[in-house]
């Protein structure tokens, strides 16, 4: 009735190889995203498709996990099999003690 269910990851459960795909806004990545995380907001991911890979694990982040879940139905509805949604996003990266980094490579906050 409501769609497909949306697979999720917690933080925890976030592996070193997985592809931390982090589609928020320019400003909110420069404030603070995850070390190694790769930024595609979230309205160029269209246009950028063929830069998210397919044959890993790809966990989609955003701040609180709503823009980031309909990333991962979009990515599914275009053949993606291994993406999941970050439950809580970058609040709860943040507040599981996870690193968090600015533009300028000094500590960040979460935007």
């Amino acid at each position: 009735m409501f769609g497909p269910q949306i697979p999720t990851v917690t933080v925890p459960e976030i592996s070193d190889d997985t592809y931390l795909l982090d589609v928020r806004e320019d400003d909110e990545w420069a404030a603070g995203h995850a070390p190694g995380a790769h930024h595609l907001p979230m309205m160029e991911l269209p246009a950028r498709l063929a830069e998210v890979p397919t044959d890993r694990d790809v966990a989609v982040i955003c701040r609180s996990g709503g823009r980031s879940a309909q990333v991962v139905a979009y990515l599914m509805r275009n053949g993606w099999e291994q993406v999941r949604n970050v439950e809580g996003g970058m609040g709860e990266w943040a507040s599981t003690g996870r690193p968090v980094i600015g533009a300028d490579g000094q500590p960040g906050q979460v935007r």
